[in-house]
């Protein structure tokens, strides 16, 4: 086995590897050779070649997201460590452990007109965990440093090289730490100085790891809590974005039996129960359009609103909890909690089945009306939302309809932003697929890049719906050989970004057209041809129906089906929706 004969290099691949570090996704370079050479020489680690380093870093950030440790995006210096910075930005805000890992030139040609140099070191510290700057070896190439630097060359060369060994152990070890321990994202930025080929065929350096044992978490006494809980006639509980199965289903069936609890779900949060409402927009929406909204935001208001999870989709209940307060927010999450509410009273700093597992057997259920009304609630809008479909003619939302009918069962659904995951919102996903959206910065550029990146992590079928928007703009994720046969693209195109168009207040221009809405006519034929994907177009109910019942089999090259919808219809019948299931709420008054 070949290793750099650069001792920084063979001393980040030595840290990984005793860190349990396998996937490494890396985008071509020249300055990164040391690196590359390391990682793919080492049977150890999975490597994955990107040549876009946008595209590799959501690549790497869905292999994440999915194996739920750490991995490695590799470049090269210069602007191509910028491009990560839409993937890092998602990774800190959704607690995905990616580990950026940048080769750079020595200090002293930065800022002196040397070619592919920036400004690389602390460069995403606004959207990171932590920032290490590794020392450049003064025992490799040490003619160019003692000729461009030779105030740093002063003294025992060896002597020197062990400080520098020693700083970088101590700077690798926080930074992969932080990476496992704290859910986040990590950089790491290596100068080295030419010659960058060279290999040997046993280590120089010997690393000095640490691992973090990670100590168990205390909970508070909760005495005080079990008697707020044990009154209280109104509580919620809302589950933001949560990984598939982590918690366990004899809790939430308590929960779902008590009168006294509502639990509002997204499609993000892969749980699931009869009694639970997993379309907050569907309750709310009609509200604000009621004659009676105080009455009903103050029927729906909780006295204690219980949260886990990731960042939550709906707007609506954002503004509905902040307008309507309740007396006490509680967020259970090991790590941190949001104020997103502006009424948080406690965290607590655990998993959630710990938490349940001490809370629940104290807590007994609440004599209340509260979730029996809003069943009611949520049964009459469902008996509304069948007849709404049954006669709406084509377009986004009857399309969602179709999809969420067919999707098969037991498969991994990565769904892009924007209208694609509120469209999603609106309907019950079944309880054997698991739903992942990057909501971390609800962004639409790395959703093609994190679904391929996730569908090599997860051995399930991976679906992907977008939209056009969305699917054109991150359109060099598909530049890979990394596409499994089963993976699969649903790409609803019509034709701009048409949520723009249910926005108050724009008027319908050129202008509006032009710079909001952004109208092409474009589709994906030609990229799938080119990237090698099997393609499909439909434009009606029928035609959609009849692809669906084949697009999911088994085939020898993946799949993307195209469904156009009308640009001008959408934003009616999506509209048109919420004033239909409306009367469910406004003749359901106490």
């Amino acid at each position: 086995m070949n290793y750099s004969s650069i001792p920084a290099a063979q001393t980040v691949v030595l840290h990984c590897k005793a860190k349990g570090i396998r996937d490494i996704v890396i985008s071509p370079g020249s300055r990164n050779a040391p690196l590359t050479l390391g990682f793919t020489e080492d049977p150890y680690f999975n490597c994955y070649s990107i040549v876009d380093e946008r595209s590799a870093a959501f690549f790497a950030l869905g292999m994440a997201q999915q194996l739920q440790r750490p991995v490695v995006a590799l470049c090269t210096s210069g602007s191509a460590l910028l491009n990560y910075y839409p993937a890092i930005a998602e990774a800190y805000y959704s607690a995905i452990p990616l580990v950026v890992l940048s080769a750079d030139r020595p200090f002293y040609k930065i800022d002196v007109g040397d070619g592919q140099t920036i400004r690389q070191d602390h460069v995403f510290d606004r959207h990171i965990g932590y920032s290490a700057n590794l020392r450049q070896d003064v025992s490799h190439a040490k003619e160019k440093v003692k000729k461009y630097a030779p105030q740093n060359i002063i003294g025992n060369v060896k002597e020197l090289q062990e400080s520098i060994q020693s700083y970088n152990d101590n700077e690798l070890n926080k930074a992969l730490n932080l990476a496992y321990d704290q859910r986040l994202p990590v950089h790491i930025n290596v100068p080295f100085e030419e010659p960058l080929y060279g290999k040997v065929v046993e280590p120089i350096v010997s690393p000095k790891v640490e691992i973090n044992k990670k100590e168990a978490t205390v909970l508070p006494e909760l005495d005080t809590f079990v008697q707020h809980w044990n009154s209280a006639k109104r509580k919620m509980v809302l589950v933001g974005v949560n990984f598939p199965n982590l918690i366990e289903q004899q809790f939430l069936d308590v929960l779902a039996q008590d009168p006294s609890v509502i639990v509002f779900t997204e499609t993000t949060s892969n749980i699931h129960n009869p009694e639970f409402f997993p379309s907050i927009d569907s309750i709310i929406a009609p509200i604000e359009k009621s004659n009676h909204e105080n009455q009903l935001f103050g029927d729906l208001q909780p006295e204690i609103l219980l949260t886990f999870g990731g960042l939550v989709v709906s707007k609506k209940v954002k503004a509905f909890l902040r307008a309507y307060k309740p007396k006490q927010h509680w967020h259970i999450d090991e790590l941190r909690a949001n104020d997103t509410f502006f009424a948080l009273t406690h965290h607590f700093k655990t998993k959630v089945n710990h938490f349940f597992t001490s809370f629940l057997p104290r807590v007994h259920n609440v004599e209340s009306e509260y979730a029996d009304y809003w069943k009611g609630i949520k049964l009459a809008y469902e008996a509304n939302r069948k007849t709404y479909l049954q006669s709406i003619p084509f377009s986004d939302l009857l399309a969602f309809k179709h999809i969420f009918d067919k999707i098969p069962e037991d498969i991994q659904l990565q769904m892009a932003n924007s209208s694609t995951i509120r469209y999603a919102q609106l309907f019950d996903s079944k309880p054997s697929v698991e739903v992942f959206c990057n909501r971390g910065t609800s962004g639409i550029d790395g959703s093609v890049s994190t679904a391929i990146g996730a569908s090599i992590a997860n051995g399930k079928q991976t679906v992907l719906i977008t939209g056009d928007l969305g699917f054109f703009y991150d359109s060099n994720g598909l530049w890979n050989n990394y596409m499994k046969p089963n993976f699969r693209i649903i790409l609803i195109n019509n034709d701009g970004g048409g949520i723009f168009r249910i926005l108050p207040g724009l008027e319908k221009s050129a202008n509006y057209e032009n710079y909001f809405e952004t109208t092409h006519n474009l589709n994906a034929e030609h990229l799938c041809t080119m990237f090698g994907l099997e393609y499909s177009s439909v434009n009606d109910v029928k035609s959609l129906e009849n692809e669906l019942g084949e697009f999911f089999g088994s085939s020898i090259i993946p799949k993307l089906l195209e469904i156009r919808t009308p640009r001008i219809l959408n934003n009616k019948i999506l509209m048109g929706y919420f004033d239909f299931i409306s009367s469910g709420i406004i003749n359901h008054i106490h």
